[in-house]
């Protein structure tokens, strides 16, 4: 009877183990997924701005149908000049998981290119 207690103990040990690993794989999964939505919407936005792609739709329009289809939720959109700032989300078991990104032209550094 004892040796039946401590396997059913083992076993309950390494269920709980297990599904807490899949959790945080998932929660990492989902992580990464929200950087990626996060960056693509930006960039989206960023090219919509600059002209790079013909649409008719605002910047912050062609962030969030891009950060829909990540599965993300467009949660804020800023525009300060060129530069377009996104922050999406998404929720796992629960939990909100959010992720942001900037996208634009590339800042040269001080003194690069201005004396020239």
């Amino acid at each position: 009877m004892a040796g039946s207690a401590l396997a059913v103990g083992g076993i309950a040990v390494a269920a709980v183990l297990g599904l807490g690993t899949a959790m945080v794989g998932g929660a990492g999964a989902t992580s990464q997924r929200m950087a990626a939505a996060a960056d693509a919407a930006a960039l989206a936005a960023a090219d919509a701005l600059s002209g790079a792609i013909p649409v008719a739709d605002e910047p912050c329009a062609v962030a969030g149908r891009v950060a829909r289809a990540h599965g993300a939720a467009l949660e804020s959109c800023l525009i300060d000049g060129a530069v377009v700032i996104v922050h999406v989300s998404a929720a796992y078991a629960g939990f909100p998981a959010v992720a942001g990104s900037r996208a634009g032209p590339p800042e040269l550094p001080a003194g690069d290119g201005s004396s020239r």
